[in-house]
Parts: structure tokens; sequence; C-alpha cells
């Protein structure tokens, strides 16, 4: 029988077949240190060790490093020992030294966003006894050195010289690799590697002025809190910002037995995948180094080869490499060693059923001895995440709700956007391959440095490799061109977890940082050229290419199939246009939620009438203006109608200023002037006249339409006559007419006679009808705080956030681009309430107006029409509420109906 879990304890031990935590306790041990604990409990052979808990890393930033030391070292000193008498070594003993490593694991992957120790507990003397013990005096003075590398850089804090270096110890290697002539790390002599040491200790002193201290706990001591400490890192952070994650979480830390994979000819280390990361296929892959410890994989210093033989093949092809050379300089692991390849296929098909999802897994081999480092849900495409879902429930090893609840609605996004476009494919000009390392079509404009990818709208980030720095740059990019690295290095992976398209390993490129050029082949490429890369072949294209829209086709449109019989709650889109409509309409929108009327009149014909009839002086000059606009507004509505093909259409009334119709030029007041016939003083007086200090709070919406009751009645003409003249058609139409921006029921109420008046009229005219219903926008709080009132006469409401979250917070958001970000660092906002809803606030305001409003009309209709509409944790809100329908983008559309599903299956309501 297992013993109780103590949930209250700050260390968790795990290894040789036992763990004191399970793969559930991601929030307390971060998800590498839960998988660590489940797997060692599965009889997976990892590196013993011990996880110190998130909440120690709280605890941490509270109480300040000697404090914390003095509450952790009898728990870290007892997980030393659980380490040592599973290896057989001791930590610290000049003789038979053990090693070890750390490493950060918050609750969510976040790779290469944290730092990492790895080779603690030598120094001059540990490095002897080593030696002794394992009778390779290279492998140990290279650990050596790598250990003063990463100290160095991660503990006290070593920065790159310039853009040109990664930091000072690059630069060393590579003045001894060009002195001894040669081109590889694994080309160092035990010489060498001594002078390296000799070398980086002096950098570290001069650099930093402090030592690598000597004494195994301080080393051990200071790394555990450099780890807790680049959980605030910059780059940490940003990534947290981009995703989501909030602050408060922390990072746990990993202490383990080092297990070494540059131990000779017969060590190795490697990443993997149980399935394609980019393409979803049920593949096993993964690429491997040869005497390596595991940051060479992930860094790109090395191009990595194949662990399969079909892998290794598809690589030879795509590197333009034949068969025989192939085999005698890049043999796949299963050639190189099939005993050790067998036993690890073996165990990431057993952590996969385990899982039940493709996993991403680190392994090392020592002298022949297999480890697995660590798995994790592996990052991947849009594309894959759909294909593994659907796949895993076809295989029977997930039921549909769990294929819809393993699905990143925002991951669709990439699924969405334009393809290259095949005819432009054909004709366009390859100037390099590299290896197709996240999928995707991107254009743009070459950068060298990532901390200049802003200076093109259109930027594609070209790098010898990548590093976490480039983060930022990385995610500003288009795409991502690296000419060193693999499937698993920094560039792809992450590129892959942002769903940005990478082309990586383009070995043929020669990039020179000092003239900013990129030569391929006879030709060079100079900052600001135009490139395109097709990250799903590799290939890298001259130019610009055009692209195409994508479709709904194959295994997606089978999984929102299976999400629209769990969604209770529907989707519809926001659209002004025909095409819009159209484009939502075969994305699976359910109708449309907001048709904005403004967007109809900035035509060059309809702004001359739209502009006549603001500078009209009376009601009968607006009137013989608005005769004009009439016919136009009809036609929009026709199209949109039609595209709709019965399905509801809520149109919302003119709602913007008047002020956005007229021009504020003088050059542009002297044309419309000429072109009106009147003087260039009355244009500008007109102009002067409708200027407002708060535009967003002031004569607009259905201010407009009560003061100037004309437009209202020519716009509800336009949508009755072009209702039924799509119903003589054999169209069923459902219009839903929206007054905007009621603050008071009165306001609405003389918008709502005005509208079936004319409904009434055009119905008598025709002798023909149609159903429609007439609602309101709430995006006031004092429509909220008033709904029921509103209810009585509204037939459905449409939550308008945009406006409402500007109104509650007090904050423009055209402006709020210049606090968000201090308020963001200062912890004042955990994110933007323009993306996802203030549940606190604005979504408190959201529940009393659905209460009010549904205490009066409990059958009343309500939806939500602002960008909200189309965010997953959102849509799950306005779910809770009892909302019937969210309205979002045209391309946001399967990614709500993802949601929709998501919200009812977590909230089990039928």
């Amino acid at each position: 029988m297992e013993t109780a879990i103590n949930t209250k304890a700050r260390i968790f031990r795990f290894g040789n077949k036992t763990a004191d935590g399970t793969r559930d306790m991601k929030n307390l041990l971060g998800g590498k240190g839960a998988n660590l604990a489940e797997m060692s409990r599965i009889g997976i052979p990892v590196p013993p060790g011990f996880t110190i808990t998130t909440e120690v890393c709280t605890e941490y930033h509270q109480k300040g490093r000697e404090e914390l030391i003095e509450i952790l070292r009898p728990e870290v000193e007892d997980g030393v020992r659980h380490i040592e008498k599973i290896m057989g070594s001791t930590y610290g003993d000049k003789d038979n030294p053990l090693l070890l490593s750390v490493r950060s694991g918050a609750r969510k992957s976040m790779p290469g966003m944290m730092d990492t120790v790895l080779n603690l507990g030598l120094n001059d003397e540990t490095v002897e006894g080593l030696i002794k013990r394992s009778g390779n005096e290279r492998f140990v003075w290279d650990s050596y050195r790598r250990f003063i590398q990463m100290y160095g850089s991660v503990v006290l804090g070593m920065k790159p010289d310039n853009k040109e270096d990664n930091d000072g110890f690059e630069q060393i290697i590579e003045e001894l690799k060009e002195k001894r002539n040669i081109e590889l790390d694994t080309e160092f002599i035990v010489e060498d590697l001594k002078a390296l040491v000799r070398d980086f200790k002096a950098l570290v002193k001069k650099t930093t002025g402090e030592s690598i201290p000597d004494d195994p706990w301080e080393q051990l001591w200071n790394a555990t809190m450099a780890v807790f400490n680049s959980w605030n890192g910059k780059r940490a952070v940003y990534y947290r910002n981009m995703h989501g994650y909030p602050s408060d979480w922390g990072t746990a830390v990993n202490v383990q037995a080092m297990v070494f994979g540059n131990m000779g000819d017969n060590s190795a280390t490697g990443v993997c995948f149980t399935r394609d990361a980019g393409s979803g296929e049920n593949v096993f892959n993964g690429e491997y180094l040869m005497n390596a410890q595991g940051e060479d994989v992930v860094a790109g210093v090395r191009t990595p080869q194949q662990i399969t033989k079909l892998g290794s093949q598809r690589w030879a092809k795509l590197a333009r490499v034949d068969e025989k050379e192939r085999i005698e300089k890049y043999p796949s692991l299963e050639e190189l060693l099939p005993s050790l390849y067998k036993e690890l296929d073996e165990y990431q098909q057993k952590i996969e059923d385990h899982y039940r999802d493709m996993q991403d897994m680190e392994f090392t081999i020592q002298e022949g001895r297999l480890w697995i480092l660590q798995t994790r849900d592996g990052k991947r495409t849009g594309t894959a995440m759909i294909k593994i879902a659907v796949d895993l429930l076809k295989e029977g090893k997930i039921n549909e709700k769990e294929a819809i609840l393993r699905i990143e609605p925002m991951k669709l996004d990439e699924l969405l956007h334009p393809v290259f476009d095949k005819n432009a494919l054909e004709k366009a000009h390859v100037i390099a391959q590299g290896l197709p390392a996240s999928p995707g079509a991107a254009t743009g404009q070459i950068v060298f440095f990532a901390d200049e990818a802003y200076k093109f709208k259109n930027s594609i980030l070209v790098r010898t490799e990548t590093s976490p720095e480039d983060l930022e740059g990385m995610n500003i990019a288009k795409g991502i061109l690296t000419a060193r690295g693999g499937m698993t290095s920094h560039a792809a992976v992450v590129a892959r977890g942002m769903g940005k398209c990478c082309v990586s390993g383009a070995g043929s490129l020669s990039i020179d940082y000092k003239s900013r050029s990129m030569k391929a082949g006879d030709k060079v490429y100079h900052e600001g050229d135009w490139i395109s890369l097709n990250g799903s072949t590799g290939n890298i294209l001259e130019g610009k290419v055009a692209t195409v829209e994508p479709e709904l086709s194959g295994d997606l449109a089978e999984l929102l199939e299976i999400s629209d019989q769990f969604a209770s709650m529907k989707v519809r889109t926001n659209a002004d246009t025909p095409k819009d409509a159209l484009a939502a309409k075969n994305f699976g929108a359910n109708g449309i939620g907001l048709t904005r009327t403004e967007h109809m009149f900035f035509g060059h014909e309809r702004i001359k009438a739209m502009r006549e009839m603001i500078l009209a002086e009376t009601t009968n000059g607006r009137r013989r203006a608005l005769r004009e606009l009439l016919p136009m507004q009809r036609e929009d509505f026709e199209g949109i109608f039609e595209a709709m093909q019965g399905l509801p259409v809520t149109i919302r009334l003119l709602d913007p200023p008047l002020h956005e119709f007229v021009p504020h030029e003088l050059s542009q007041q002297k044309e419309l002037a000429k072109e009106m016939h009147i003087s260039v003083k009355q244009v500008k007086n007109k102009v002067d006249e409708l200027k407002e200090f708060n535009p967003m709070l002031g004569h607009r919406g259905c201010r407009l339409g009560n003061t100037y009751p004309e437009i209202t009645e020519m716009q509800a003409r336009a949508i009755f006559e072009a209702a039924l003249n799509l119903k003589e058609k054999g169209i069923i139409v459902k219009p839903e007419i929206m007054v905007p921006l009621v603050g008071t029921v009165k306001e609405f109420i003389l918008q709502e006679q005005i509208i079936r008046e004319v409904a009434e009229t055009v119905f008598t005219e025709r002798e023909s009808r149609v159903e429609y219903l007439v609602g309101t926008m709430i995006e006031i709080p004092r429509a909220a705080l008033t709904a029921d009132e509103i209810a009585k006469h509204a037939e459905f409401f449409s939550f308008g956030t945009n406006d409402l979250t500007q109104m509650v917070f007090g904050y423009s958001r055209d402006d709020v681009g210049k606090f968000l970000p201090v308020y963001y660092e200062k912890g004042i906002l955990g994110g933007d309430p323009f993306e996802a809803i203030d549940q606190e606030g604005v979504g408190q305001l959201i529940r009393i107006g659905i209460e009010k409003g549904r205490s009066t009309k409990p059958d009343l209709k309500i939806g939500i029409c602002g960008e909200h509409g189309g965010e997953p944790s959102s849509i799950e809100f306005c779910y809770k509420q009892g909302m019937n329908y969210v309205s979002c983008s045209p391309f946001r559309v399967p990614i709500a109906r993802i949601a929709s599903a998501q919200a009812a299956i977590k909230n089990n309501r039928e």
C-alpha cells in the first residue's frame, strides 16, 4: 500500500522506481518534477533526484536567500543523501564525486526561458577524483569547462559582449578552434580543454570580480537561488506575458544526479518526440549527438543526427546527401546503436501510452546505459495539435470530450492564415534548403538581430542560431531562419510553440553579422531584402511569394463538427461586407452578431452623399442626401442577407460621431466645398462645429438617431426593403436591429418607435412582411444597471465589451499602450482587459445586466459582440453567464466554436 503524500513538504524525492510525487502535482512540483516522479513510478530509468516545490520559489522571494537556505538545509541534505545512496557516490567527495544538475520547472513548459546549471560539484580536486574513477580524462575536463561556462553565465550573470557574440566564452572557444584549425568541440584534446578551463576562470574573474566557488555546497545553493531568480528574468516574464501565465506560479527546482553523454563514442544525448511535432504524423522521431551533453542539441551548436532510419533518410533527401554518405557520416541511432534504439523506442511507446498524448522526451546514453531525463506534453503546431487529437480519438486512447479539451483554441489561428499559392510556388526561386522546423508560410524583409525585428512591418529573423534572449524578436518576426540547429533546436521548439514559421539548419547559408548580409550560393542578400520561408518543406525562396486563403477541411473540419455537438452557446460573426459574411459562414458561423453600418459609408460616392447629409442645414436637406444613400445601404444589406442564407443578422444602426466622416485637412475641405458648391468657410465652420472634446462620450450612437431621426428612418427602410427583396427570391431573412449606446430606456423607446413605424410602412407598401427583432447594445454601465427597465422593450441584448471596458476602467483603448506594460510589470493588472474580459469588474456589470434583463424578460436573447467574443477565457465566462451566443471576427469563428464546446464540457451543463 502506498504511503500518503505529504503535500506540505518542500522537497519531493524520486528515483529507483519510487517517488514522493505524482503527475497530478504539476502546480506544486512543476511539469518537469511531476513527470520525473511519474516516470520513476512506472519503471522508466530516471536519474535520481529531488524537486524543490514552486511554493518555495514564492517563499524565497518573500524571505530572501539566507533565511530560506536555513529552512531548506535539512531537507536538501536529505535529498542529496537519497541521490548518493542510489548512485553509489558522494557529493563533494574528492575520490568518488557525485555531480549534480539543477534545472527549473514551471507548471507549464517554458522551453529555454529559465536557467539550468550542469556538472555541479566539480573543482580542481574532484576533477582528479572523477578522472581516476572514470578513466576518461577528456570527458572530465570537457565537463569542467562546461560547468564554469554555465555557472558564470547563469549564477554570476555574465552577459553577451555584443550582438555578434553569445558571450565571452564563445569568443574564447572560437579563437581556440581557429588557432587549432578545427571546427567542432569534439575535436578539442585534453590540453585544449584545460586551456579553456583556465581562460574561462580568468574571464569570470575579470568580468564579475568573483571566482567560481570550490565548495560544492556553495555551488548548489547558488545555482538553486539563480533558478528561482530566473523566474523573474526578462525572457521568462516576456514568455509568461505572451502566454498569459500568472507571475505568482513560481518555478520548481529539480536537482538530479548527472549522467553523461560526453564520455566517448558509446555515449550520446538527444531529444525525441513520440509523434511528429510539425505534422502530427504518428512517427517516432528525434535527434541525437554522440559524445555530447544535452544542451548541445537544443543550442544548435552542432547539427544533430536523426534517431530513426526513416528520419535520417528524410533528412538526407532535404539536405541533398546521398545514401552512401548518409550512412557513413550521418547514421541514425537505429543503425548505429540498434539495441539502445530498441530500448528507447519501447520507453517512448510506454510513456505515450501512459500519458495518452504526444510526448517530448530528453535522454542520455552513458557508456551504453540509457537514461530518460524528462518528458512533457510536446509543443506542437496547430496542424499537429488537430491531427494528434483526432488520431488519438480514432485509436481509442481518448474520448471525444478529451479530444476537444486537448485543443488550445488560439493555436487554431495558425491554420486560418494564408498559405503559399501553389502557382506562385512553382515559379518561385529556391535559394537554399533547410529543415522544415515549424510549418507555415512567411514572407518578409531580412533582419539579423532579434532586437531589430520591429524594423519592418513584416520581418524574417535570420540567425546562425537563436537563443532564449531572442524571444521577443522571434515573437515580432513573421518567420525565423537559422543556419545551424536541427528540428529540436531552440529556434524550432520555440517557433512551434508560437505557431511561427521556421526553417532551421540551412547549412549552406553564410551569415555575416558585421556586414548584415547572408550569402546563398553566389548571391548575397542584405538587411531589408525580401525572402520567403516555406516551413512545411524547408525551402528558402527569393522575394515575395503570393498567398491564398485557407479552407476548413480534414481533421479540423471533423473536430469542429464534434465540437458543435457539445456547444450549446452558438458562435456568430462580426461582418460588415458580404465577403466577410461568406467567409464566416464557411468557417461555421451561426449568424451575424454585429454588422457595423458606418463602415458602408466610406466609398467615394457614399462618403459624398454622407457629407451632403452632414452639411445640410435643414431636415429636408438631410433627407435628400439620405435618399441617395438608401439604395446603397439596401444593396449592402441584400448582399449580407444572401450570404447568410436564413441565419440571423444583427445590424447596428449608425454609431460613430459625424466628425469621423468629414475632412480635417484644408486641401480636402477645399475639394469638398467645390463638390458641394458652397464656400470653404461653410465647410470649415461645420467641421469646427462637429469637433468634440471626448468623441467617445459625445454625439454618437442613439444620440444621433434621436437628434436626427431621419438617419434611423433611412437605415430601417434599407433593412426592411432588403429583407423583402430577398424574401421574393425565396431566401429567409432574420434581421435583428440593434440600437447602439443606450443609457436610458427612453433613448431606446424613441428609436424603437421609429424602427417599428418604418417597418409597418414598408410592409404595407410591399404587401409582405418579415419577422424581425429590435434590441440594443449594452455598452454603457448605466444600461447594465437599469437593464430590467430596458428589457421591458428590447427583444435582445448584445454586450459591446470594447466600449464597456473603456467606460468601466476609464481607459482609452488607443492610449493604454503607454502604461499597460508598466502595469503588468508592477502586478497592477494581470493582462490586457481589451483582450480578455475583466471578470471582476466589467464581468460584474455583465452579470448584473443579464440578471436584471432576464428578471423582466426570462427568454431575453443575449450575446456579446466585442473583440472578447473570440477569446477563449472570455467565451467561457459568457457561457457561465448563460449567454445564447458570442460573436467574433470571421477568422476567429473556428476558435470560438472550439472554446464554446470546451466551456460546455468543463462546466458540465447540458
